[in-house]
């Protein structure tokens, strides 16, 4: 599992530079393969982090949409970098990946600890609340269904 985690930060990292550059499609390949060649280089399986950068890529409206229904005070263009990516990753696990192996709490508690290691002070609590109220919205539907 500890894979798993390495595959994150390195999706975060990948999401964070695509996010800060032009975001034009044909870049986000390039810059995922330089930072597996960078943090990982020994890393055999790289199918899960090419799922979470393409997956946030492939989704990205969709995403942007959650985040600003669930963070109405905060404009897309107001939270940090690196929270906004933390976001992606984990509300696309959260609600678009499908994969069983990944259960929701994971993914929260995931997308907490990227939080709280490459963001601010309060990124942690930010990201847990946000993710939080997009859990808590979905048993909600889930259960009306």
């Amino acid at each position: 599992m500890a894979n798993r985690h390495l595959s994150r930060s390195i999706a975060l990292q990948t999401l964070f530079e695509w996010d800060m550059r032009s975001m034009t499609p044909e870049t986000l390949k390039p810059i995922a393969l330089h930072n597996i060649e960078e943090f990982a280089p020994g890393l055999d399986d790289t199918d899960f982090i090419f799922s979470l950068v393409y997956g946030v890529r492939d989704n990205l409206d969709t995403i942007n949409a959650i985040i600003e229904k669930s963070a109405p005070d905060w404009p897309l263009d107001q939270i940090t970098t690196v929270d906004r990516n933390v976001l992606r990753i984990g509300i696309f696990e959260l609600t678009l990946a499908h994969a069983p192996d990944v259960p929701p709490k994971v993914a929260i508690n995931e997308a907490i600890e990227l939080a709280k290691t490459f963001g601010g002070p309060s990124s942690g609590k930010f990201v847990n609340g946000v993710l939080g109220t997009i859990y808590k919205n979905l048993e909600e539907s889930q259960k009306a269904a």
